[in-house]
């Protein structure tokens, strides 16, 4: 399986993007897809999860309210649209596909959010 982000870019405070993530090799509707991302001299950190049954959202307690998951198992793809971002979002963001050992993981796609 392979994923490829991509929607990353320069963008003011305040501001909003939309990231994507199209999967190729396996179909998605199985499977639960996540977004993390990692700032600059940090660890990686969970940003959001949509599950595969309900596509219900989960997010950590930073973006919770700003940020949106969502997918498209037809299309065989996962967003998440960022709305009034901050500074503290700066980071390079992954999606994820599916759990632990057996989970894949794309390029990642910088988020720079300026001040």
């Amino acid at each position: 399986v392979q994923l490829q982000a991509s929607g990353g870019g320069l963008v003011q405070a305040g501001g909003s993007l939309r990231l994507s993530c199209v999967v190729s090799g396996r179909p998605i509707r199985s499977y639960l897809m996540a977004w993390y991302r990692q700032a600059p001299g940090k660890e990686q950190e969970f940003v959001a999860a949509i599950t595969w049954t309900t596509s219900s959202p989960y997010y950590a307690d930073s973006v919770k309210g700003r940020f949106t998951i969502s997918r498209d198992n037809a299309k065989n793809q996962v967003y998440l649209q960022m709305d009034n971002l901050k500074s503290e979002d700066t980071a390079v963001y992954y999606c994820r596909y599916g759990l632990g050992l057996g989970s894949s993981w794309g390029q990642g796609t910088l988020v720079t959010v300026s001040s």
